[in-house]
């Protein structure tokens, strides 16, 4: 536990601008965890749409190796965050201008929505990597990691006040999330301004390279590093095939979760809620394991509990009794597959972030995480469009049956992997 007053006076300013930040980002975040669900009941989207919404997040990781390198040669941090912030958060406050009404809704403003969460989640791999490097230079580094872990644990609570209080507004009205991007859309780029009063200058880059040549020899280098280290190869084949199965279900699940279980905003929202609270309360202790076994093995339970998760909506999809309170529509089968959810999650923010980093030596880090971006990237430029033309054709059932098989695939090479390969 750090007490603030052992804080410098440096490390107190920059902790309270990370704790404004946070708040907003969280709230932020939280508000955005609904998009599927407001493109399918407000805004009249499409199953094909669906697919696109979640593939979105996925492809701009595509682009991680060329960030990282406009990242590395920017000497300007503050006024890059800056001009990212404002580029990416201030379309959301264009929906303002979004229809009131069900009637006056077109297919152009289901494209509007896409394209403006598109340039949304462009400043994922822009702008959260430069933000952790300024903070990483403004506190001391016995610091840096719990109170950086207390400002997201406060960005968590937030996110789930948002996605309640949003799913509470919009079945009141299906289009107050007009008014609530707007606010949030401002929000956002304020918090940026404000975190980015921390002082900061990055140490001048010797650029020797122009910039694709030295994203060639990037893509080079990872090549390399997959070629002679074996277990990170069977990891990421593994990997590869469990974000299939994720990916290609998760437009379906909201498919299910809309058209046929018929939740409403307040249903959904609670369900996000659900999973995510056991999801901070499970972080902790899977974070004092992931340390203590390979990062394989790790991969093997999460696998499992995904596979669980997925199983228990292949039943709900037969199994459809329900009780109402509150507002909120429970149904056992979906009660159960969001605990495994939730499990997943704790198990998946360590496996995705630092489980690649468990392979190689620390100054090689940021190469076998920059290969793991890129593969996240490379299946998330088609994998949630196949899950729905799969879903076209074999129904939900099958689409979740065939994501519990890709699972087990994921699991048995991880098994393979361990025996035939040790660390």
């Amino acid at each position: 536990m750090v007490k603030l007053n052992t804080l410098s006076k440096q490390e107190k300013r920059v902790f309270r601008y990370h704790l404004v930040y946070s708040v907003i980002d969280g709230t932020l975040y939280g508000a955005l965890a609904l998009n599927e669900f407001i493109l399918l009941k407000s805004l009249k989207g499409t199953d094909y749409q669906v697919g696109i919404l979640f593939q979105i997040p996925a492809v701009v990781l595509l682009f991680g190796v060329i960030f990282n390198e406009l990242i590395r040669r920017s000497q300007n941090k503050k006024r890059f965050i800056r001009m990212t912030a404002v580029l990416t958060r201030l379309p959301l406050a264009f929906v303002i201008f979004f229809p009131s009404t069900a009637d006056k809704i077109t297919p152009l403003y289901q494209y509007l929505f896409l394209a403006i969460l598109t340039v949304y989640y462009l400043s994922t791999p822009l702008l959260f990597p430069t933000i952790n490097v300024l903070l990483k230079n403004s506190y001391s580094h016995d610091n840096f990691g719990r109170l950086y872990s207390y400002a997201t644990s406060v960005s968590k609570i937030f996110a789930l006040i948002s996605t309640f209080i949003l799913g509470w507004l919009l079945d009141l009205n299906y289009y107050s999330f007009r008014y609530i991007f707007l606010a949030l859309g401002i929000a956002g780029i304020v918090a940026v301004f404000i975190l980015t009063e921390i002082d900061y200058r990055a140490d001048k880059v010797e650029d020797k390279l122009p910039l694709f040549r030295a994203v060639r020899e990037s893509i080079h280098r990872m090549f390399r590093i997959l070629g002679t280290n074996k277990p990170f190869l069977h990891f990421e084949i593994a990997f590869f095939i469990y974000g299939m199965a994720f990916l290609s279900t998760s437009g379906v699940i909201s498919l299910l979760l809309n058209n046929v279980l018929g939740l409403n905003y307040s249903s959904l929202a609670f369900y996000k809620d659900f999973y995510n609270l056991i999801n901070i309360l499970l972080l902790p202790v899977f974070g004092h394991y992931i340390g203590r076994t390979d990062p394989r093995k790790f991969g093997i339970f999460t696998y499992l509990a995904m596979a669980m998760f997925l199983f228990f909506l292949f039943l709900s999809y037969y199994v459809k009794s329900s009780i109402e309170l509150w507002n909120i529509r429970f149904y056992l089968t979906l009660v159960l597959a969001y605990i495994f959810y939730g499990v997943f999650s704790a198990l998946m923010g360590l496996l995705w972030y630092i489980g690649s980093s468990y392979f190689g030596s620390s100054e090689h880090a940021s190469d076998y995480q920059s290969i793991h971006v890129t593969f996240t990237g490379l299946r998330g430029s088609f994998a949630p469009l196949m899950g729905i033309a799969l879903y076209r054709v074999i129904g939900y059932s099958g689409v979740f049956l065939l994501g519990i098989w890709l699972l087990l695939l994921a699991m048995g090479v991880m098994i393979w992997s361990m025996r035939r390969e040790r660390l």
